[in-house]
């Protein structure tokens, strides 16, 4: 018997998160372990008189064209595909690995000319400067696998987090979002962990369903050259096939001058894609009430009650603080008690500890009020 959850999951995406009207087109993207999802969202599209144009993969098919990619063929897909983004209304691209791992040995130049010639002028340039896009992910079994669960209980905890209550999510994080953009200073406090900067000036983007499923974050960007101290992020995190644990980046003037994880090459790697990436691009919280622990998935790992998390590379356009690359790291640090605690000041007063928010404006945003 289908899934109700299935259906009310596409119908939020295509309202909520899309907005997508009759008339509109929309591209979704994802593989066949997300067909059930996929049919929904089509049949949901006919229902609402929109257009949906169906893109299928393959995550060994997507590596094996990896492995033997060259910059002219890449230019080639790109050109190809270039049509059907510049004409579409909205985005779904829908994650359901079976192997997170299963790039890993792709070489590291390869999967750049794929980030430079195809990733970031189809979704960087045209889907998220010119569609209503949204990401998500569907659970199967190697993403219960990997959050430590049954399948059973995992889809249980996956639905209760994708079809929360984002309307009231938006409500509660309008007060930390004057409160970003009234704050010069900030100061991160945690083990391993002295890290300041500012934010002056800077606008913060509330993220609440539109365009990540799910969702639960509230994101600004430091002044580029502002960024001084020392970090060590507590949580995992996946790049490229590569899993990172115990990511420490020391910065000088906003430039990262020193940087260790359990595989530092490839973090130098990243970080000498391009002069930007050695520069943060994006300061956020976490607050999504359901996600208490990680599970190798930044999309859900980003979004961690209790958590912030800094991107290495690119800003986004809407809370930009000028720096450009073709990297955008998201790097998590848990500060609930059970990952060491820690604290967040804003303008040397004390907003948040051990993963809670302490001022009276911001209280909205602890777990018990979100559920």
């Amino acid at each position: 018997m289908k899934d109700p959850r299935i259906t009310e999951l596409a119908h939020n995406l295509l309202s909520h998160s899309c907005r997508l009207e009759k008339g509109q087109s929309v591209i979704i993207e994802g593989s066949h372990e997300s067909k059930d999802l996929i049919i929904a969202l089509v049949k949901r599209c006919y229902e609402i008189g929109a257009m949906p144009f169906v893109r299928l993969s393959h995550e060994q098919i997507s590596r094996e064209l990896l492995m033997g990619t060259t910059e002219e063929q890449t230019k080639l897909s790109c050109k190809y595909a270039k049509p059907l983004f510049e004409e579409a209304s909205a985005y779904i691209g829908i994650g359901a690995s079976s192997n997170v791992f299963e790039t890993s040995d792709v070489p590291v130049e390869n999967k750049n000319i794929y980030t430079k010639y195809y990733a970031k002028p189809i979704h960087k340039d045209i889907r998220v400067k010119k569609t209503k896009w949204v990401i998500l992910r569907y659970p199967n079994p190697s993403m219960a696998q990997l959050a430590q669960s049954s399948l059973e209980a995992f889809s249980d905890f996956f639905f209760d987090v994708c079809n929360l209550d984002y309307t009231k999510m938006e409500a509660a994080m309008k007060p930390l979002k004057k409160l970003i953009e009234r704050t010069d200073r900030v100061r991160i406090i945690a083990t391993d962990t002295d890290l300041s900067f500012s934010i002056k000036g800077q606008k913060a983007v509330i993220c609440s369903g539109r365009q990540n499923i799910p969702d639960g974050e509230i994101f600004t960007s430091p002044i580029k050259n502002s960024v001084n101290g020392k970090i060590r992020f507590n949580i995992p995190s996946l790049c490229k096939g590569i899993v990172h644990n115990d990511v420490t980046l020391e910065f000088k003037d906003g430039k990262v001058i020193n940087a260790s994880s359990s595989n530092t090459k490839a973090l130098e790697n990243e970080l000498d894609s391009d002069e930007g990436a050695r520069y943060i691009g994006e300061f956020a919280f976490g607050v999504n009430p359901f996600i208490a622990k990680p599970m190798y998935d930044t999309l859900f790992d980003e979004k961690m009650r209790g958590s912030i998390h800094l991107a290495l590379g690119s800003c986004y356009e809407d809370a930009s603080n000028g720096n450009k690359s073709q990297v955008h790291w998201d790097i998590v640090q848990s500060h609930e008690p059970e990952f060491g605690g820690g604290e967040i000041y804003f303008d040397d007063i004390l907003i948040r500890k051990d993963g809670r928010f302490m001022i009276e404006e911001l209280l909205g945003l602890n777990p018990e009020n979100l559920k």
